[in-house]
């Protein structure tokens, strides 16, 4: 059954996918940019409902109150393309960092060129951060919220952090605040995985790191709530009435949590 409805789902989404592309055509691209906005919005909203319809994954999102007035950076833990969709219909301008080559595919990247997102060549990492730099700061003056991952690539849930410091230096530079999203969608929607898994994928927006700080203490903190509030949740999925099966770096990463737990309580 579980094998049934990853197929009936996979293929949806993809059919939704192109479906939605070519009825929204003439509507996306003779609105202004903003109002246009609402069409990848309604795909993402309309992906979920998918997703909960035809796998049985419901979303639950936490802490929307953190997200500023304004420019902001959102950085999501990335584990799954679950986490590339589903903060987009409860961030306001969405602006993404993204792959040059993204913009050359038909459609999908006439879609992306129209919202003014940022294409870059990841030839040269640091020709590519200092471009990321100074478009991210062009087109946050127009108080749009830039959502950069900061482990750049997906990772498993429990794996051991592994952030750039791509992010470090725009925090620095562009001077917003930024707002870590904590989840563990990996266990549902896996990366790199046919199967899509039933329960309830929690994310949690946690309170915003104001500017000011220095790159040492942004970075120690970013991975210090992000990594502690992701713990939490996956205790939680583990710990629920439908627990998703768990990956060897979910199960070790439990584990560890579960020891140090008892130590304390040992202790205390």
């Amino acid at each position: 059954m579980l094998l049934v409805r990853s197929l009936a789902f996979n293929t949806a989404f993809y059919l939704n996918l192109i479906v939605q592309m070519i009825f929204w055509t003439p509507v996306y691209f003779l609105l202004p940019r903003k109002k246009a906005w609402f069409v990848p919005k309604v795909w993402a909203a309309s992906s979920l409902w998918l997703h909960r319809v035809l796998v049985g994954a419901r979303v639950k999102i936490s802490g929307l109150e953190n997200i500023p007035e304004g420019p902001c950076i959102v950085a999501p833990k990335h584990q799954s393309f679950w986490d590339t969709i589903a903060f987009l219909p409860f961030i306001p301008d969405a602006l993404y960092i993204l792959k040059r080559e993204l913009v050359w595919i038909p459609f999908f990247g006439w879609y992306v060129a129209k919202m003014r997102m940022i294409p870059i060549d990841r030839g040269s990492r640091s020709k590519a951060l200092r471009q990321a730099v100074k478009l991210a700061g062009e087109r946050m003056s127009e108080n749009r919220q830039l959502i950069i991952y900061p482990e750049g690539t997906r990772r498993p849930p429990g794996a051991e952090p592994a952030y750039k410091y791509g992010i470090v230096e725009l925090y620095a530079q562009l001077e917003v605040p930024v707002v870590p999203i904590a989840h563990v969608a990996g266990l549902y929607w896996p990366r790199r995985r046919f199967r899509r898994y039933p329960g309830t994928i929690h994310a949690r927006f946690l309170p915003p790191i104001e500017p000011g700080l220095s790159r040492e203490e942004f970075q120690e903190r970013l991975i210090r709530e992000t990594e502690a509030a992701c713990d939490a949740l996956l205790v939680e999925a583990a710990e629920g009435p439908n627990p998703p099966p768990l990956p060897d770096t979910a199960r070790k990463r439990l584990a560890e949590i579960r020891s140090k737990a008892e130590s304390h309580a040992a202790k205390g």
